[in-house]
């Protein structure tokens, strides 16, 4: 009666029944013995099995991928080569050339001859400064007197949330076409507690981004006396005005959309929630709206196929619009123990983007950052009840991603209710109304910077569907060491990576069907570097019960990505299996055996949860020996036996976040403008 042995292998993959692909790779299947086996593997365990040491797959990959950053000995840097890939044969490229010594007049010559500009010169340094079409720069490479060619990065002051996401970076990858990445031409609807529209980080000087404004609380007002909306509003799409950029929002571009749902208290309803959804799918060609951000939610009871909410979102998501959606501030207890199973609805959506918390420690790099300890863990416990009263839990992997959330200082509404019942959330930095900032923490934090980053990625690439941008931002994700993927779902946000991979990818889909070519030309360099640390991508997918994985996912064109399915539609139980849907995933994706404790490398790296699993029947499974739902399983718990007022008063406290270093105040200069 028990599965086979799950084998982990000294590549790093997890796998019971394995076939060898044509690449060499190994592609798991697990298999049980009975119905009730099977549930055994649908979701992964709780308590942890000794970690398994020296895994070397990941390094060896990253050693890989690293060195091809540097083209194996060529001289054009890999974001260089992206952009040659992503443009045109005459798109114009400011590019610095290195020379082994003092550039000559024969380099400079060439450079004008095959169309470019010397822009800079310098007597110290071995480099010159040039435009150059596209289509010349392998030439320029190739000449002996080159050593080396990259772009012409600028250079300015940035705020920690674009820097620590990569944002700052990725307005860079433009073309003629799209202009700078900031979320220009990107409607983004906020779903919140209103938005104060006069503050300067939607617009100075009457110019708000703000283009819409609606209330459904029946208090007839679109303000935000609560405070909380336009802290997530700056947070999306914020400017450089205050603080010299200190609080820039990831799509500074952007066009908002204030649809109030939440009233004065920050409190709403299911109705109005629905209301605010509902006028947006009627209003989305009128204002482009492209992205919903919903930074509340209500306990997960219902499955997600009955729950109203879920299927509000589901009905946004079929409109083509992408949804990203807070999982919730119940990751832990009054006691401070950790908990499992608090996903929030409609966070246990499965076309929704739910998005954890990560704390940045207010450091640029992401060396140090972790999941915060409020952030609401999967697996979603939502339920329906049988006739003959059996309840069947969900069970879904969630979040989907994590990003920064802990301790963000963004705009402040005047005289707003948090900050008058809790005045240390004043970053106190201004003494304009019109320039004033302020704490938050919490997953309603993150989930902006999630949706500001799908603004960036739909102005690179506007053809990309609702599944493929979900896939774009996972693939590209920072697993964390240490923690779960019911803790951090694919990993940290990427924003560099992912708009990066959004510019590879063929502007239209039309045509494409399973294993076609989805990128225009070669695959982008599958690392990132930001405040000088190196990572490798994740390279994988979240699905319903595992994730999947491998190179295929990007290169060609995947069932999943279309319309009309779900991104996590990928995986199938067939007798007991979980394989490949042969409809929706080419033979060439890797499944995983499972959801593992990430060595901070690799998605599939890491440690298997096997001494504990889930059940569908709602039981916990420990070494053969049944379990009540919501027993004590060492410092985690499931969140079902804990009261809806405790669980409240956690979510609430989880404002003012974990205490630790954060994102430091800078003051403002310049109040009157």
């Amino acid at each position: 009666m028990m599965e086979k042995l799950i084998t982990v292998l000294s590549r790093g993959i997890v796998s019971s029944d394995s076939h060898l692909l044509s690449d060499g790779h190994l592609i798991t299947k697990m298999i049980m013995r009975s119905p009730r086996k099977m549930s055994r593997l649908l979701i992964v365990a709780l308590l942890l099995i000794p970690y398994v040491a020296g895994i070397p797959f990941g390094q060896r990959f990253e050693s890989r991928v690293l060195a091809q950053s540097n083209g194996g000995g060529k001289k054009i840097s890999g974001h260089l080569r992206d952009r040659i890939n992503q443009g045109g044969p005459q798109d114009r490229i400011p590019v610095i050339i290195q020379t082994p010594a003092a550039p000559g007049n024969e380099l400079l010559n060439a450079a004008r001859n095959s169309g470019g500009v010397v822009r800079r010169t310098y007597r110290n340094v071995n480099a010159v400064a040039v435009e150059l079409p596209a289509a010349a720069v392998e030439a320029l490479a190739n000449r002996p007197d080159v050593s080396y060619v990259s772009v012409d990065l600028p250079t300015q002051v940035t705020g920690h949330l674009e820097t620590t996401t990569g944002a700052a970076q990725a307005r860079n990858y433009c073309t003629t076409s799209t202009g700078t990445i900031d979320g220009t031409g990107i409607g983004i609807a906020v779903l919140d507690s209103g938005i104060y529209t006069a503050h300067h980080s939607f617009g100075p000087g009457g110019t708000s981004r703000v283009v819409a404004s609606v209330d459904f609380t029946g208090e007839g007002r679109t303000d935000d006396p609560y405070g909380h909306g336009t802290h997530v509003a700056s947070i999306a799409a914020g400017n450089d005005h205050v603080s010299q950029g200190a609080y820039t929002g990831i799509a500074p571009g952007a066009n908002i959309i204030n649809v109030r749902v939440l009233n004065s208290q920050g409190a709403g309803s299911t109705s109005n929630a629905l209301a605010g959804i509902d006028w947006c799918i009627t209003n989305k060609a009128l204002y482009n709206i492209r992205v919903l951000n919903l930074s509340f939610g209500a306990t997960a009871v219902d499955s997600y196929v009955n729950d109203p909410l879920c299927q509000a979102v589901r009905r946004a998501f079929d409109a083509g619009l992408v949804v990203c959606v807070a999982a919730g501030n119940s990751g832990k207890d009054a006691s401070g123990n950790k908990v499992y199973g608090a996903i929030h609805s409609p966070g246990i959506e499965p076309s929704a983007i739910t998005v954890g918390a990560a704390n940045t420690y207010g450091t640029d790099s992401r060396a140090d950052d972790q999941v915060t300890t409020y952030s609401s863990r999967g697996p979603t416990r939502g339920y329906y009840t049988d006739a003959l009263g059996i309840r069947h839990y969900d069970n879904l992997i969630k979040p989907d991603l994590i990003a920064p959330g802990n301790r963000l200082i963004e705009a402040k509404s005047v005289n707003n209710a948090l900050v008058t019942a809790t005045p240390t959330l004043d970053a106190n930095i201004s003494g304009s109304v019109y320039h004033d900032v302020m704490y938050l923490s919490g997953t309603s934090m993150a989930t902006p910077v999630v949706a500001g980053a799908v603004a960036l990625v739909l102005q690179q690439n506007p053809g990309l569907t609702p599944n493929l941008v979900k896939a774009v931002l996972e693939y590209t994700a920072q697993p964390l060491a240490g923690f779960n993927t019911l803790e951090q779902g694919a990993g940290e946000l990427n924003v560099e990576g992912a708009v990066r991979l959004a510019g590879a990818i063929k502007p239209s889909l039309l045509g494409l069907v399973l294993g076609s070519q989805l990128l225009i030309g070669s695959a982008p360099t599958q690392s990132t570097t930001i405040a000088g640390i190196t990572f490798v991508w994740g390279g994988g997918i979240i699905q319903r019960w595992n994730f999947v994985y491998g190179s295929n996912l990007i290169l060609t064109y995947q069932g999943i990505y279309g319309t009309g399915t779900l991104l996590n539609d990928g995986v199938v139980l067939t007798n007991g299996t979980l394989l490949n849907d042969g409809t929706l995933l080419n033979d060439g994706t890797l499944l995983s055996a499972g959801t593992l404790l990430n060595d901070g490398t690799l998605l599939n790296d890491g440690t298997l949860f096997v001494s504990g699993t889930l059940l569908n029947d709602g039981t916990l499974l420990n070494d053969g020996t049944l379990l009540n739902d919501g027993a004590l399983f060492s410092d985690s718990y499931l969140a079902a036996n804990t009261p809806s007022s405790i669980a409240l008063s956690i979510a609430l406290t989880a404002m003012s976040g974990d205490v630790t270093l954060c994102m430091p105040p800078t003051p403002d200069t310049n109040p009157i403008d």
